[in-house]
């Protein structure tokens, strides 16, 4: 049934978000939100780090000389970390001024651009206040823009392969539609809002994603242990099983780019919840751009 998945370390995230693939490192990071942690696991030696964060980090993104974090109170950026060092001192790119004082951000990535997306939700979402807002990082001026509102849940961010169709998910039970958009990549502008796939008609709730080299879209299907493929006409083509049931957020990574990466949510007594995988699916995907600044 799980042909081709491995589990990769031994860590268990609270929630695993925002696997992205450092190709120089070969290396693979991601952020554990809740336990305030950023991880990488090294494909060439098999070890993994850790560095504790100061604040939940809902995702992240390469920067020439690091990473950026999208946290609770801002965006952040930190040097490459050390392994058995302390994180660089962080500094803030912009600040961000929630809705309300329980909110924090969630899925996000960067355009092929470099224009770092990522949106905001309230930590209880069992609230389903449509509070969320999805922001565009303006980097040389230091602040962010709000661009879509009336989100629960943000999370799906991905982009077409030649950066011209943004795709954007609302992961909440009443909502659990991916939308699609025409994006203008000199303005960085989405607009012409559709809707993509209905994820009522497919088991799982549309949890974060990827998209491969062919245009397809990888969207976890949380609740449901799968990972599915849509085309880029909305229809679905293959549904990959995952040994727990709530993936997260995949991304795809490995030398040759054919491995799809997917973390988890820790539930339960499942002792493979909050692990992270490595799939072979058959397609490779495309390296992820890092923030322009």
């Amino acid at each position: 049934m799980y042909a081709n998945v491995e589990r990769i370390g031994t860590m268990q995230c609270g929630v695993g978000e925002s696997p992205v693939w450092h190709s120089g490192e070969q290396a693979l990071y991601w952020t554990d939100i809740p336990g305030r942690t950023l991880w990488r696991w090294s494909q060439s030696t098999g070890q993994c780090d850790a560095w504790a964060l100061p604040e939940m980090a809902g995702c992240i993104a390469m920067t020439s000389d690091g990473w950026a974090l999208a946290m609770e109170s801002g965006i952040y950026r930190v040097r490459q970390p050390q392994a058995g060092m302390a994180l660089a001192p962080l500094e803030r790119l912009a600040t961000v001024e929630h809705a309300r004082p329980d909110m924090r951000f969630n899925d996000g990535r960067c355009d092929r651009q470099g224009r770092f997306w990522t949106g905001t939700m309230v930590l209880d979402t069992s609230l389903g206040l449509p509070v969320g807002k999805l922001y565009r990082l303006d980097a040389a001026a230091r602040r962010i823009d709000g661009v879509i509102d009336d989100l629960i849940v943000p999370n799906g961010l991905a982009f077409s392969p030649d950066g011209r169709t943004m795709y954007l998910s609302d992961s909440h039970a009443s909502r659990q539609t991916v939308w699609a958009f025409d994006y203008d990549v000199e303005s960085g502008t989405p607009h012409h809002r559709r809707v993509f796939i209905d994820m009522n008609a497919h088991p799982g709730r549309p949890d974060g994603a990827a998209v491969d080299a062919e245009g397809c879209y990888w969207i976890c299907g949380n609740d449901a242990g799968l990972v599915h493929r849509f085309t880029p006409d909305g229809r679905l083509d293959r549904s990959l099983p995952i040994p727990t049931s709530k993936p997260a957020m995949c991304a795809f990574g490995g030398p040759g780019l054919d491995t799809l990466f997917v973390t988890s949510i820790l539930i339960g007594d499942d002792p493979l919840s909050g692990a992270t995988f490595a799939v072979r699916p058959g397609v490779t995907g495309l390296p992820e751009p890092a923030l322009s600044v």
